[in-house]
């Protein structure tokens, strides 16, 4: 029999309806949700699904880092085929693909990074796969990379609780709500700075755009668990683009673990016109703007 990450898995999807949100384009936490279910298909495929590791096994199929380059759209009725791969213990490649003119076109580049978090004292973890044995951690910081202080000061803060449908497992918050929470305080820290994406698409035309992110888990987060999240705008990228991080970290006696990190490059397409589809040029007022206050 082959080994289990010897297997290379092909699956087609489509994305949700709920995720065109602006004309029929896709946004990246869509893109990114079809790179977290291109990932179980491997497992289920494998013999080892989420469902049955957890009750037969006793562990929680956790993804732990997300990292996609976008270099292509994804519209509604698109087709995608996904390819996923391993590359190392617990590391896995993904490309997304959708035919144009009757041609494959890579829509996304990935890599993922899961662990398999022990959930049951009675975990019976030794029957598994040697190659899947070594996935397994007691919690997600022992399987976390470490991560660099956030770049400079003044950062826009907001401040939420983790609700049961933010978890898996009956408790621990998953990686598509920090996916979420991604999207989220990029949406807040735009209006907080006159640039909220009802009014640049009603004055200028421009959409948002986002061409890389990466989401990472640090720590456990927990159901009932109050967060602040943090966002920054780092550089300002051929006044095209600008690149920014999120940081989460749950609050609780008097002080904040870090659980969660993110990063982004994030620029405006043109919607209409002789420019329709063509990255915006990012004018003086609007980099002040989201550069203000930045250390």
């Amino acid at each position: 029999m082959r080994a289990v990450e010897d297997r290379i898995t092909t699956s087609r999807q489509r994305p949700r309806h709920a995720s065109a949100n602006i004309r029929t384009w896709i946004g990246f936490r869509q893109f990114m949700s079809l790179v977290e279910e291109a990932v179980l298909c491997w497992f289920r495929e494998s013999g080892y699904g989420p469902q049955e590791l957890y009750h037969r096994y006793g562990l929680g199929l956790e993804i732990i880092d997300s990292s996609v380059l976008l270099p292509a759209t994804l519209e509604i009725d698109d087709e995608v085929d996904a390819e996923v791969g391993w590359v190392a213990p617990g590391r896995f490649r993904v490309r997304l693909s959708v035919v144009r003119d009757g041609r494959p076109v890579t829509a996304l580049r990935g890599r993922v990074s899961v662990a398999l978090v022990v959930e049951r004292d009675d975990a019976v973890p030794a029957a598994l796969p040697p190659a899947l044995v070594s996935l397994i951690v007691p919690n997600v910081r022992a399987a976390a990379d470490p991560v660099g202080p956030p770049r400079g000061e003044g950062p826009f803060n907001w401040f939420w609780r983790m609700r049961y449908f933010h978890c898996h497992y009956s408790d621990r918050v998953q990686h598509g709500t920090y996916v979420q929470a991604l999207e989220e305080v990029v949406d807040r820290f735009l209006a907080s700075r006159g640039l909220a994406v009802p009014r640049l698409l009603d004055e200028r035309g421009w959409i948002p755009v986002v061409s890389r992110a990466r989401v990472r888990l640090l720590a456990d987060a927990h159901m009932g668990d109050h967060m602040r999240t943090t966002f920054v705008v780092g550089d300002i990228v051929g006044d095209r683009a600008f690149d920014g991080r999120m940081d989460c970290y749950t609050l609780g006696s008097g002080d904040q673990r870090h659980v969660a990190t993110a990063t982004i490059l994030h620029g405006y397409a043109i919607s209409g016109g002789v420019g329709a589809g063509t990255l915006a040029r990012l004018d003086p007022a609007t980099i002040e703007a989201l550069t203000r206050g930045r250390q």
